[in-house]
């Protein structure tokens, strides 16, 4: 348990000095919560002791992360970057910016020209996904994208319009030929852009590798995350036509 908090917070620490804050927070408040049941674990006075005076070190870095983090949203100024490496694992969407999904969203905006083609179809349905089981107060998913005639794309998107009513999402879906920017907007105020989008993930090298299913295991291409939060964003959770 202790070998995991060291773990957690060894990476806390380097988000950190990125000031990748947001990630950073998660991770301290990870680490710090490992410390904690370590401590309920052991019988040691000593260890006790020191377990939970680093527990406090770094909830006191944690807390002082999350003021900062606060005060630049407060200001409109809180930026991210997030440099992701040709061939590295680690980034799904869960990780790059699931944490932004919570309770508090309404509604997602979504640009992407490239959502097109069968396997972009389906990083599609997997941010839906994932919004869904975070988000407990969902209610529209908007999608422009450009049109691909040949793809079977339409079909694929009104199979996911239907399978969203189930859950009472509205999803609507329109075009634009001449669509370039590429970001996902929260009605929280977070707004994600990824410089390729949510096709950033290489190909697999077969069905039954690692990574073929659990996009956090699969090798990316390299791009970059912009992440930034706007005061005030105000995103229509209404049905549109």
């Amino acid at each position: 348990m202790e070998s995991a908090a060291v773990s957690v917070l060894k990476r806390a620490v380097e988000m950190d000095k990125k000031e990748q804050y947001t990630m950073a927070l998660v991770l301290y408040q990870e680490g710090v919560q490992i410390l904690l049941d370590a401590v309920k674990e052991t019988k040691e006075a000593f260890k006790v002791e020191y377990l939970t005076t680093k527990a406090r070190e770094y909830l006191d870095r944690a807390e002082k992360v999350k003021k900062l983090i606060s005060t630049r949203k407060s200001a409109g100024t809180y930026t991210e970057m997030i440099k992701i490496e040709d061939g590295s694992t680690g980034y799904g969407y869960a990780s790059v910016f699931g944490r932004f999904l919570d309770g508090t969203v309404t509604s997602i905006d979504i640009e992407d020209p490239y959502i097109r083609v069968f396997h972009q179809c389906q990083n599609l349905v997997r941010l839906c996904e994932l919004a869904v089981q975070k988000c407990c107060a969902l209610s529209k998913i908007s999608l422009l994208t450009t049109y691909n005639k040949e793809a079977g794309q339409v079909s694929r998107l009104a199979e996911l319009k239907e399978s969203l009513a189930s859950r009472n999402i509205f999803f609507h879906f329109s075009f634009s030929e001449t669509l370039h920017d590429r970001q996902i907007t929260l009605s929280n105020g977070w707004v994600i852009k990824i410089g390729r989008g949510l096709d950033y993930f290489k190909t697999p090298e077969g069905k039954f590798v690692l990574g073929s299913c659990d996009l956090e295991l699969r090798p990316c291409q390299e791009t970059t995350v912009h992440i930034l939060h706007q005061n005030n964003l105000i995103v229509d959770g209404g049905p549109s036509k």
